[in-house]
């Protein structure tokens, strides 16, 4: 039976169950990063989850009909760039809990460089997310700038070295959105999984490198003695939050028009904020939790804005 063309139909209980799925298995991925990083440095975890990732689906999923180059491209920005800057930051100076918040951003990253590169107007609702994206940015500089109650300020598990990473870390999934949309423009036919497999055998080698050459020569090699929940950890990020998440994200996407599949998506940083508060016990301070409010109410006006505006017209 041949799929629902996207924009028929409503969301049935199977759906509602995959996206529910979708955004615990991406909200618990900030956790699974926290555990992998006490036995793996942020190189040695970049190159275990892309190993993961590609086995062994790259030997069962055909390369997508693209030029090497948006592949190459991808790679390097949604593996190295995304993931080396977020590992870096998880391990600097950044909690779990708001590391789920700040990634989400990328939907602001990707808006401005979609306007600078692509020449795409920013909508009303998306120029106001831009504004309450600021001001929530803001409140997190202040953490470290103006702490409230005096003292150090900011949470302990939090540096403003990892704020600044983990900005990196969206701005690359935002980088890395522009070079899926090129791609969809060369060759609005090819196979996403495949995109992303095959993608994923870019950023091993790099990491690898960056392993050996930046990684203190006494944990260079104590990756290959991590205790098996360690390794339960990678398999987490690489087989479930990678492959089986992306898989059924994209099966509802395809199903379903976006603007009814993308708020799921807010859902992702209540449980990893949730999760990072509860089972690794980290601690978010006032002004970071108002740079939370600031951030999740910038996404829900950016992805349900256009559709009340819509019923407004009606």
């Amino acid at each position: 039976m041949a799929a629902a063309a996207p924009g028929g139909g409503h969301l049935s209980g199977r759906d509602y169950a995959a996206a529910l799925a979708v955004v615990v298995i991406w909200g618990l991925n900030f956790v699974a990063m926290k555990f992998a990083l006490r036995d793996f440095t942020p190189f040695q975890l970049g190159a275990a989850r892309y190993v993961f990732a590609v086995l062994p689906l790259v030997l069962l999923v055909k390369a997508p009909r693209l030029h090497w180059k948006w592949v190459l491209l991808y790679g390097l920005c949604q593996g190295v760039g995304q993931f080396g800057f977020l590992f870096s930051a998880l391990k600097v100076g950044m909690t779990a809990a708001l590391a789920s918040v700040l990634m989400q951003t990328q939907v602001f990253f990707t808006a401005i460089f979609g306007f600078v590169l692509l020449h795409e107007r920013p909508s009303r609702p998306l120029q106001l997310g831009l504004l309450l994206a600021a001001l929530g940015l803001a409140c997190f500089a202040m953490n470290y700038i103006a702490p409230v109650g005096g003292g150090a300020g900011a949470s302990p598990a939090t540096t403003f070295w990892g704020l600044v990473l983990n900005l990196c870390a969206a701005a690359m999934w935002a980088a890395s959105n522009i070079v899926a949309r090129r791609a969809q423009q060369s060759n609005s036919s090819y196979d996403a999984l495949g995109f992303v497999v095959w993608s994923s055998l870019v950023p091993i080698i790099p990491f690898m490198l960056f392993a050996l050459m930046f990684d203190p020569p006494a944990v260079r090699w104590n990756w290959l003695a991590a205790p098996v929940t360690g390794w339960l950890s990678v398999a987490y990020l690489g087989w479930i939050a990678t492959i089986l998440a992306y898989a059924m994200w994209t099966g509802l996407l395809k199903r379903h028009p976006a603007n009814r599949v993308a708020p799921f998506s807010l859902g992702v940083p209540v449980v990893g904020l949730a999760t990072g508060l509860l089972v690794l016990g980290e601690v978010v301070t006032p002004w970071q939790w108002a740079g939370v409010a600031l951030v999740v109410a910038a996404l829900a006006v950016v992805m349900l804005g256009p559709r009340w505006a819509g019923r407004q017209k009606v």
